[in-house]
């Protein structure tokens, strides 16, 4: 074999051993190396109960809950990540309770040792880092029996305002609930949007109902429920006898004068179709169209007269129901703000 006589001489070995063993150091010098982190504030939430007929919360019912001041220590490079990754918004530290996990099986209340159980997180396991304490060390949590009872299904619109339906299918179906809820509790809601209360008038929609539980939490049920809200029939009516009102803010009232420019097109009839009992309602409106005035509206640099189309001050109850829609294009005033000539007060002589 050919080449210079040192190179025979290499022990490749004991270079590893040497490479092996500085790496080593500086692991332990950087293991070694520890700090602590403060975290202002953590959340810690109850995880989805495979029972169903257990309701677990903590105090007030409430799902979750905020821990102030976790205390955090391990190296300090992975201290210096988590400080990166907390400004920069990439790790938000949130913590889940498993009940089952914890042997929270049965319905009593228990008491959660706030460190031991952040000590055995996943999250802080990845982090590689322990958790040394926190302000508060335990948390109560409170395991409630739910029962399974029949509920009637209602339904409401966003506004949460009820909703008229022709059918229901099915009308009622079974849930699990709090044991003490009777009578008019005992109710299963659906919400519709606008666009879905429209749909169902045509064909019926399908929705999951939910009940509202101790702390604001909602609990769907496992079935679908399908859903026909009513037709209304609607009739064409023409009012003549509209009358105009103007909605500006008290700063503009007590500065400029609202000139209409249009007022012909502005008090024409106006077409709609609307139940009967909506027509009535609309007819007794203080105001049946409204111009409304921005107060930027007087800032508007132009010798032209402004244009916004009229309000139509439908009754908003049959508006919610859809007993009363606009039957034609909605008219656009044009109008000017004349300014108040300015109060004048003469000095006594």
């Amino acid at each position: 074999m050919y080449g210079p006589k040192w190179l025979k001489k290499v022990n490749y070995g004991k270079i590893l051993v040497v490479v092996f063993l500085t790496v080593l150091v500086w692991v332990w010098a950087d293991l070694a190396k520890t700090e602590t982190l403060s975290v202002p504030r953590v959340n810690i939430s109850i995880a989805r109960s495979a029972n169903p007929n257990l309701l677990v919360s903590f105090e007030e019912g409430r799902s979750s809950v905020s821990v102030r001041k976790l205390i955090l220590k391990g190296p300090t490079s992975k201290i210096d990540e988590v400080k990166r990754r907390l400004n920069d918004g990439s790790l938000v530290l949130e913590f889940f309770l498993d009940p089952q996990a914890e042997g929270m099986t049965t319905a009593r209340q228990y008491t959660l040792t706030l460190v031991d159980f952040l000590r055995k997180s996943d999250w802080i396991k990845q982090l590689g880092l322990t958790v040394e304490s926190c302000q508060q060390d335990r948390l109560a949590v409170n395991v409630v029996k739910l029962l399974e009872k029949p509920l009637e299904v209602k339904c409401v619109d966003e506004a949460g305002n009820p909703v008229k339906v022709a059918a229901i299918e099915p009308a009622r179906l079974d849930m699990f609930v709090p044991a003490g809820w009777e009578g008019e509790r005992l109710v299963a809601w659906v919400q519709l949007s606008r666009r879905e209360i429209e749909q169902a008038r045509i064909e019926a929609v399908e929705k999951r109902p939910y009940v509202q539980l101790p702390g604001g939490r909602w609990k769907e049920a496992t079935k679908l429920v399908k859903i026909t809200t009513q037709q209304y029939r609607l009739n064409d009516y023409t009012i003549t006898a509209a009358v105009l009102g103007f909605s500006l803010s008290a700063n503009l009232q007590a500065r400029y004068k609202v000139q209409v420019i249009n007022p012909g097109a502005v008090m024409s009839p106006i077409t709609i179709r609307a139940t009967p009992k909506a027509r009535r309602a609309y007819e007794k409106m203080r105001y049946q169209v409204i111009l409304e005035i921005d107060d930027s509206d007087k800032d508007a640099e132009t010798d032209e007269p402004l244009r916004k189309e009229l309000v139509y001050n439908f009754p908003p109850e049959y508006v919610r129901r859809d007993e009363i829609v606009l039957n034609q294009q909605p008219v656009t005033a044009r109008f000017k703000l004349m300014p108040l000539p300015s109060e004048r007060t003469s000095s006594p002589q």
